[in-house]
């Protein structure tokens, strides 16, 4: 009987150490430097006669080609979209007739994707020697300038993330001993600018979500 007794405690024991566990998360943050850069360079031109525009538009994209060549980007860094074309005549609220203005306004998109961050960003600040060439550059708050990190940045992250055994034995259980990993989740790995005058530079945060068996 004692015996019989102790099996089932025993059992009972077990039994209970299966749902004796604790929840805790796990967050590394790192600071890199991105490894892509995209600049869209936005141009346009106006006039009365489409083919006009159009022709407009086929030498400023020369000009940007050019400009993007001798800083050494070939031409697979590059593609140029198609144009978009407004007729200002066709919309409501036309300029008055004593304030003419052009009928056509077209705007085209040169991308620049490179990961030579440092010289795109280079570039950028050369673009005034465009303006200079008579290219009419275009803001742009559609298409944005943008640096990404696109490789594996996290690794080390994920890896300090999802091994927070330290927390666990800190969260009120120093008279348990924590076991295997009872079930992880990764909640969310957010890659943002450091701030907004160095998007070169990005913060790079995993958080996962791990529990722990208590063990007696």
């Amino acid at each position: 009987m004692v015996g019989g007794g102790y099996m089932i405690g025993r059992g009972l024991f077990a039994a209970r150490a299966a749902d004796r566990y604790v929840t805790v998360k796990g967050l590394a943050e790192r600071e890199v430097k991105a490894n892509l850069a995209m600049w869209p360079i936005v141009f346009n031109a106006t006039g009365n006669d489409l083919a006009g525009v159009q022709a407009s538009l086929d030498a400023s994209a020369k000009k940007i080609a050019a400009f993007l060549q001798a800083r050494g980007f070939p031409a697979t860094d590059y593609t140029v979209s198609s144009p978009r074309v407004t007729d200002r005549e066709a919309q409501e609220g036309r300029a008055r007739a004593d304030r003419p203005i052009d009928r056509y306004v077209a705007e085209q998109t040169v991308t620049l994707r490179s990961p030579r961050v440092e010289d795109v960003k280079q570039a950028i600040q050369r673009s005034g020697d465009l303006i200079r060439e008579g290219v009419a550059l275009v803001r742009s708050y559609e298409y944005k300038t943008s640096q990404r990190r696109l490789d594996a940045a996290g690794r080390e992250q994920m890896a300090a993330a999802q091994h927070p055994t330290a927390s666990a034995r800190d969260r009120g259980h120093s008279n348990s001993r924590v076991g295997g990993i009872r079930n992880a989740q990764q909640g969310y790995f957010d890659i943002q600018d450091r701030d907004a005058f160095s998007p070169e530079f990005k913060k790079v945060r995993v958080v996962t979500t791990v529990q722990y068996f208590l063990a007696e």
